[in-house]
Protein backbone atom coordinates (compact mmCIF):
# COMPACT_ATOMS: atom_id res chain seq x y z
CA UNK A 1 0.00 0.00 0.00
CA UNK A 2 1.20 3.53 -0.69
CA UNK A 3 -0.08 7.03 -0.04
CA UNK A 4 -0.84 7.56 -3.73
CA UNK A 5 -3.80 5.20 -3.45
CA UNK A 6 -5.04 7.17 -0.46
CA UNK A 7 -4.92 10.35 -2.52
CA UNK A 8 -6.70 8.68 -5.43
CA UNK A 9 -9.45 7.42 -3.13
CA UNK A 10 -10.00 10.84 -1.58
CA UNK A 11 -10.13 12.42 -5.06
CA UNK A 12 -12.82 9.93 -6.13
CA UNK A 13 -14.85 10.51 -2.96
CA UNK A 14 -14.63 14.28 -3.38
CA UNK A 15 -15.44 14.21 -7.12
CA UNK A 16 -18.22 11.64 -6.83
CA UNK A 17 -17.11 9.59 -9.82
CA UNK A 18 -14.11 7.82 -11.27
CA UNK A 19 -14.37 9.81 -14.49
CA UNK A 20 -14.27 13.22 -12.79
CA UNK A 21 -11.48 12.15 -10.47
CA UNK A 22 -9.40 10.76 -13.34
CA UNK A 23 -9.69 14.09 -15.13
CA UNK A 24 -8.78 16.10 -12.04
CA UNK A 25 -5.72 14.12 -10.89
CA UNK A 26 -5.00 13.49 -13.90
CA UNK A 27 -4.73 9.74 -14.54
CA UNK A 28 -6.18 7.36 -17.09
CA UNK A 29 -9.52 6.01 -15.83
CA UNK A 30 -8.62 2.33 -16.35
CA UNK A 31 -5.48 2.83 -14.24
CA UNK A 32 -7.50 4.59 -11.53
CA UNK A 33 -10.08 1.79 -11.52
CA UNK A 34 -7.28 -0.76 -11.14
CA UNK A 35 -5.74 1.17 -8.24
CA UNK A 36 -9.09 1.22 -6.40
CA UNK A 37 -9.64 -2.48 -6.99
CA UNK A 38 -6.19 -3.20 -5.51
CA UNK A 39 -6.93 -0.92 -2.55
CA UNK A 40 -10.17 -2.74 -1.76
CA UNK A 41 -8.37 -6.08 -1.98
CA UNK A 42 -5.69 -4.86 0.43
CA UNK A 43 -8.30 -3.55 2.89
CA UNK A 44 -10.46 -6.64 2.53
CA UNK A 45 -13.68 -4.61 2.25
CA UNK A 46 -15.67 -2.79 -0.41
CA UNK A 47 -14.99 0.93 -0.17
CA UNK A 48 -16.91 2.24 -3.19
CA UNK A 49 -20.39 1.36 -4.40
CA UNK A 50 -20.66 1.76 -8.16
CA UNK A 51 -23.83 3.62 -9.15
CA UNK A 52 -25.37 4.34 -12.60
CA UNK A 53 -23.92 7.81 -12.27
CA UNK A 54 -20.73 7.96 -10.26
CA UNK A 55 -19.87 6.21 -7.03
CA UNK A 56 -20.98 6.27 -3.39
CA UNK A 57 -18.93 5.50 -0.30
CA UNK A 58 -19.87 2.36 1.60
CA UNK A 59 -19.89 2.58 5.44
CA UNK A 60 -16.38 1.13 5.38
CA UNK A 61 -15.48 3.69 2.73
CA UNK A 62 -16.61 6.55 4.99
CA UNK A 63 -14.38 5.24 7.79
CA UNK A 64 -11.47 4.82 5.39
CA UNK A 65 -12.02 8.32 3.94
CA UNK A 66 -11.77 9.95 7.38
CA UNK A 67 -8.68 7.96 8.33
CA UNK A 68 -7.00 8.55 4.98
CA UNK A 69 -7.40 12.30 5.39
CA UNK A 70 -5.72 12.18 8.82
CA UNK A 71 -2.90 9.98 7.52
CA UNK A 72 -2.21 12.25 4.56
CA UNK A 73 -2.28 15.34 6.78
CA UNK A 74 0.21 13.72 9.17
CA UNK A 75 2.41 12.68 6.22
CA UNK A 76 2.44 16.29 5.02
CA UNK A 77 3.42 17.56 8.47
CA UNK A 78 6.18 14.96 8.65
CA UNK A 79 7.57 16.02 5.28
CA UNK A 80 7.59 19.64 6.44
CA UNK A 81 9.38 18.73 9.68
CA UNK A 82 11.99 16.70 7.80
CA UNK A 83 12.53 19.58 5.38
CA UNK A 84 13.01 22.02 8.26
CA UNK A 85 15.44 19.69 10.00
CA UNK A 86 17.51 19.46 6.83
CA UNK A 87 17.65 23.23 6.60
CA UNK A 88 18.41 23.78 10.31
CA UNK A 89 21.96 24.16 11.56
CA UNK A 90 20.93 22.91 15.01
CA UNK A 91 21.52 19.40 16.31
CA UNK A 92 18.39 17.78 17.71
CA UNK A 93 18.35 15.87 21.01
CA UNK A 94 15.15 14.13 22.14
CA UNK A 95 14.73 13.55 25.87
CA UNK A 96 12.11 11.30 27.46
CA UNK A 97 10.91 11.63 31.03
CA UNK A 98 8.08 10.34 33.20
CA UNK A 99 5.11 12.61 33.96
CA UNK A 100 6.27 12.90 37.59
CA UNK A 101 9.62 14.33 36.51
CA UNK A 102 8.67 16.28 33.40
CA UNK A 103 6.91 19.11 35.28
CA UNK A 104 9.94 19.49 37.57
CA UNK A 105 12.84 18.93 35.21
CA UNK A 106 11.84 20.34 31.85
CA UNK A 107 11.19 24.05 32.58
CA UNK A 108 14.65 24.63 34.02
CA UNK A 109 16.29 22.34 31.48
CA UNK A 110 14.70 24.17 28.55
CA UNK A 111 15.80 27.53 29.95
CA UNK A 112 19.36 26.32 30.41
CA UNK A 113 19.43 24.85 26.92
CA UNK A 114 18.10 28.08 25.38
CA UNK A 115 20.61 30.18 27.32
CA UNK A 116 23.74 28.09 26.77
CA UNK A 117 23.24 25.74 23.81
CA UNK A 118 22.17 27.82 20.83
CA UNK A 119 23.32 25.04 18.50
CA UNK A 120 21.02 22.42 20.07
CA UNK A 121 17.27 21.93 19.67
CA UNK A 122 15.86 20.04 22.65
CA UNK A 123 12.68 18.01 22.18
CA UNK A 124 10.84 15.96 24.79
CA UNK A 125 8.43 13.05 25.11
CA UNK A 126 6.60 11.79 28.20
CA UNK A 127 5.96 8.18 29.21
CA UNK A 128 6.60 5.74 32.05
CA UNK A 129 9.89 3.85 32.34
CA UNK A 130 9.05 0.72 30.28
CA UNK A 131 7.94 2.79 27.28
CA UNK A 132 10.90 5.18 27.62
CA UNK A 133 13.41 2.32 27.57
CA UNK A 134 11.69 0.82 24.53
CA UNK A 135 11.76 4.17 22.71
CA UNK A 136 15.42 4.60 23.60
CA UNK A 137 16.40 1.21 22.20
CA UNK A 138 14.40 1.89 19.02
CA UNK A 139 16.06 5.28 18.50
CA UNK A 140 12.92 7.35 19.05
CA UNK A 141 14.57 9.29 21.88
CA UNK A 142 18.23 9.98 22.72
CA UNK A 143 18.08 10.27 26.53
CA UNK A 144 15.65 8.72 29.00
CA UNK A 145 15.25 9.70 32.63
CA UNK A 146 13.91 6.47 34.12
CA UNK A 147 13.07 4.91 37.47
CA UNK A 148 14.67 1.69 38.74
CA UNK A 149 15.48 0.22 35.30
CA UNK A 150 15.77 -3.55 35.33
CA UNK A 151 19.24 -4.92 34.43
CA UNK A 152 19.97 -6.75 31.22
CA UNK A 153 19.42 -4.02 28.64
CA UNK A 154 22.30 -2.93 26.41
CA UNK A 155 22.18 0.70 27.54
CA UNK A 156 24.43 3.13 29.33
CA UNK A 157 22.93 3.85 32.77
CA UNK A 158 24.08 6.80 34.88
CA UNK A 159 22.54 6.96 38.38
CA UNK A 160 21.41 10.48 39.20
CA UNK A 161 19.96 10.26 42.70
CA UNK A 162 17.76 8.31 45.06
CA UNK A 163 14.42 9.80 46.05
CA UNK A 164 12.30 8.62 49.01
CA UNK A 165 8.64 7.69 48.72
CA UNK A 166 6.11 9.36 50.99
CA UNK A 167 2.62 8.46 52.08
CA UNK A 168 0.43 11.31 50.83
CA UNK A 169 -3.06 11.87 52.22
CA UNK A 170 -5.73 14.49 52.85
CA UNK A 171 -5.61 16.09 56.29
CA UNK A 172 -9.08 14.74 57.09
CA UNK A 173 -7.67 11.20 57.13
CA UNK A 174 -5.76 12.24 60.28
CA UNK A 175 -2.57 10.39 59.40
CA UNK A 176 0.42 11.44 61.47
CA UNK A 177 3.84 12.71 60.36
CA UNK A 178 5.32 9.20 60.57
CA UNK A 179 3.52 6.01 59.53
CA UNK A 180 4.62 2.52 60.55
CA UNK A 181 4.52 -0.48 58.25
CA UNK A 182 1.66 -1.93 60.33
CA UNK A 183 -0.39 1.25 59.90
CA UNK A 184 0.41 1.36 56.20
CA UNK A 185 -1.24 -2.01 55.61
CA UNK A 186 -4.60 -0.58 56.75
CA UNK A 187 -4.60 2.62 54.67
CA UNK A 188 -6.55 2.50 51.35
CA UNK A 189 -4.19 3.42 48.54
CA UNK A 190 -4.31 4.44 44.89
CA UNK A 191 -1.04 3.87 43.02
CA UNK A 192 0.45 3.79 39.56
CA UNK A 193 1.49 0.33 38.40
CA UNK A 194 5.15 1.36 38.24
CA UNK A 195 5.32 2.87 41.74
CA UNK A 196 3.38 -0.08 43.14
CA UNK A 197 5.83 -2.58 41.66
CA UNK A 198 8.83 -0.66 43.04
CA UNK A 199 7.38 -0.34 46.54
CA UNK A 200 6.06 -3.92 46.72
CA UNK A 201 9.45 -5.31 45.70
CA UNK A 202 11.03 -3.42 48.59
CA UNK A 203 8.32 -4.50 51.05
CA UNK A 204 8.54 -8.14 49.96
CA UNK A 205 11.97 -8.45 51.59
CA UNK A 206 10.34 -7.91 55.01
CA UNK A 207 7.14 -9.81 54.25
CA UNK A 208 4.81 -6.79 54.14
CA UNK A 209 2.03 -5.87 51.68
CA UNK A 210 -0.01 -2.82 50.68
CA UNK A 211 -3.75 -2.13 50.75
CA UNK A 212 -4.01 -0.98 47.12
CA UNK A 213 -7.61 -0.25 46.15
CA UNK A 214 -6.84 0.46 42.50
CA UNK A 215 -4.01 1.02 40.04
CA UNK A 216 -4.33 4.29 38.10
CA UNK A 217 -1.58 5.15 35.63
CA UNK A 218 -2.36 8.84 35.74
CA UNK A 219 -0.48 11.01 38.20
CA UNK A 220 -2.93 13.90 37.81
CA UNK A 221 -5.92 11.66 38.50
CA UNK A 222 -4.34 10.27 41.67
CA UNK A 223 -3.46 13.78 42.84
CA UNK A 224 -7.07 14.86 42.34
CA UNK A 225 -8.51 11.83 44.12
CA UNK A 226 -6.16 12.19 47.08
CA UNK A 227 -7.18 15.85 47.34
CA UNK A 228 -10.81 14.71 47.72
CA UNK A 229 -9.95 12.89 50.91
CA UNK A 230 -11.03 9.24 50.51
CA UNK A 231 -7.74 7.63 49.49
CA UNK A 232 -4.04 8.07 50.09
CA UNK A 233 -1.15 7.23 47.80
CA UNK A 234 2.53 6.39 47.98
CA UNK A 235 4.51 8.62 45.65
CA UNK A 236 8.02 10.03 45.32
CA UNK A 237 8.16 13.13 47.52
CA UNK A 238 8.68 15.46 44.56
CA UNK A 239 5.28 14.67 43.03
CA UNK A 240 3.34 16.61 45.66
CA UNK A 241 5.76 19.49 46.16
CA UNK A 242 3.71 21.73 43.85
CA UNK A 243 0.26 21.21 45.41
CA UNK A 244 -1.87 24.38 44.92
CA UNK A 245 -2.22 26.65 47.96
CA UNK A 246 -5.17 25.81 50.18
CA UNK A 247 -5.24 22.08 49.45
CA UNK A 248 -4.71 20.33 52.82
CA UNK A 249 -2.39 17.56 51.69
CA UNK A 250 -0.21 15.82 54.28
CA UNK A 251 3.08 14.08 53.46
CA UNK A 252 4.14 11.39 55.95
CA UNK A 253 7.38 9.48 56.29
CA UNK A 254 7.16 5.67 56.33
CA UNK A 255 9.16 4.08 59.14
CA UNK A 256 10.57 0.59 59.36
CA UNK A 257 11.73 0.38 55.75
CA UNK A 258 13.54 2.58 53.25
CA UNK A 259 11.17 3.05 50.33
CA UNK A 260 12.81 4.92 47.49
CA UNK A 261 13.23 5.10 43.76
CA UNK A 262 16.51 5.39 41.87
CA UNK A 263 16.49 7.99 39.11
CA UNK A 264 18.76 7.05 36.23
CA UNK A 265 19.80 8.74 33.00
CA UNK A 266 19.84 6.15 30.21
CA UNK A 267 21.40 6.47 26.76
CA UNK A 268 22.31 4.04 24.01
CA UNK A 269 25.79 2.54 24.12
CA UNK A 270 27.94 4.65 21.84
CA UNK A 271 31.74 4.95 22.11
CA UNK A 272 31.52 8.37 20.44
CA UNK A 273 28.29 10.13 21.44
CA UNK A 274 27.49 13.35 19.64
CA UNK A 275 28.72 16.60 21.12
CA UNK A 276 25.13 17.86 21.42
CA UNK A 277 24.07 14.76 23.35
CA UNK A 278 26.96 15.13 25.79
CA UNK A 279 26.11 18.78 26.39
CA UNK A 280 22.46 18.00 27.14
CA UNK A 281 23.50 15.20 29.51
CA UNK A 282 25.60 17.72 31.44
CA UNK A 283 22.61 20.06 31.67
CA UNK A 284 20.41 17.23 32.95
CA UNK A 285 22.89 16.47 35.75
CA UNK A 286 23.14 20.17 36.60
CA UNK A 287 19.35 20.57 36.72
CA UNK A 288 18.95 17.59 39.04
CA UNK A 289 21.62 19.05 41.31
CA UNK A 290 19.81 22.39 41.35
CA UNK A 291 16.47 20.76 42.20
CA UNK A 292 18.13 18.68 44.93
CA UNK A 293 19.59 21.81 46.53
CA UNK A 294 16.08 23.28 46.58
CA UNK A 295 14.85 20.24 48.53
CA UNK A 296 12.50 19.06 45.80
CA UNK A 297 13.58 15.42 46.10
CA UNK A 298 13.68 15.13 49.89
CA UNK A 299 11.67 15.73 53.05
CA UNK A 300 12.74 19.33 53.47
CA UNK A 301 12.39 20.96 56.87
CA UNK A 302 8.73 21.37 57.69
CA UNK A 303 7.46 18.88 55.09
CA UNK A 304 7.35 15.74 57.21
CA UNK A 305 3.81 15.43 58.52
CA UNK A 306 2.91 18.97 57.48
CA UNK A 307 0.38 20.27 55.02
CA UNK A 308 2.12 21.02 51.77
CA UNK A 309 -0.63 23.02 50.13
Amino acid sequence: MNLRKFRYFIAIADAGSLTAAAAAIPIAQPALTRQMRELEEEMGVQLLQRMPRGVRLTPAGVTFYESAQRILAEATRLQQRLARSQQSDKATVVLGASPTLARLLLPGLFESCADTLEEVELRTREAFTPALLDWLERGLIDIAIVTNPEPGRSLSLQPLMGEPFALVSHAQMRIGPVVSISQLARIPLLMTSLHRSIVERQLASIGKTLNVQSEIDSIDSIRELVARGRWATIMPVSVFKDVPPGVPIRMSEISGVQLNRLLVMATRLDPKPSHALSLVQELVVAEFSRQERLGVFSFAAGDGGGEVG
